[in-house]
């Protein structure tokens, strides 16, 4: 059984659409862990949320950086529809307490902390928006909560594993290199432990909800350690 059952009004009220299907709503919040069936947990909604999202910001990229050249405008994109954006938009409106979970996953995991989970709803969210109010809707959601993000001002955001390997090439040492130390955690909410190395300086770890989050947060933090 779910731990909780959302306050749908309230959570229309921080999306800023009342919907006609509230059904859709439910199951934008609903983890499977509280489902019924595959098909009414979120996981539909969130795939459907990607596109969605990554076509809104696209359009929001193209009017706001008319002059940029495809390689800049995606490394924005990647860094504006990223895991870590979705679960700070997330934090931001305070969805986390609505979140559908199964009984004794919130101890198990802190889901409601879970920044994978975080991100998968408000995808989930948009697509319910989509198919709920039309573009119109998942667009003015979208604009809400984007256009404060979009760096106007300076060079776009460098993912931090090129950044390092750009400072590798750029000293004439070999390639950085990524190992999985360890994966703990249950299956729904496992923790990846990575430790990432490079010719001159000593490894550094670092941990995410996934090997890419891992290796991302691992290179920063070596980068960081480097003084680059």
């Amino acid at each position: 059984m779910p731990s909780n059952e959302p306050d749908l009004g309230a959570v229309e009220a921080l999306l800023g659409h009342r919907f006609t299907d509230r059904a859709l709503l439910t199951r934008a919040l609903t983890h499977r862990s509280a489902a019924a069936d595959d098909a009414s947990a979120y996981e539909r909604l969130e795939f459907q949320g990607d596109r969605v999202l990554a076509l809104l910001v696209c359009d929001m990229l193209m009017a706001a950086f008319p002059k940029e050249p495809e390689g800049a405008l995606s490394k924005r994109l990647h860094h504006l529809v990223s895991r870590e954006t979705l679960a700070g938009i997330a934090g931001g409106i305070g969805i986390a307490g609505h979140i559908r979970l199964g009984g004794g996953m919130e101890v198990e995991a802190d889901a409601r902390r879970n920044p994978s989970i975080l991100a998968d709803v408000v995808e989930a969210s948009i697509a319910a928006l989509y198919r709920d109010g039309g573009l119109k809707a998942a667009r003015a959601f979208v604009e809400a909560h984007w256009t404060a993000r979009l760096d106007t001002s300076g060079k776009p955001p460098k993912d931090p594993k090129s950044a390092l390997q750009e400072w590798a090439m750029a000293r004439g040492r070999d390639l950085p290199t990524y190992r999985e130390v360890s994966r703990d955690g249950p299956a729904h909410a496992p923790v990846f432990t990575i430790e990432v190395a490079v010719d001159g300086a000593a490894p550094v770890r670092a941990e995410g909800t996934s090997k890419r989050v891992a290796e991302r947060m691992a290179a920063e933090r070596l980068l960081k350690e480097l003084g680059a």
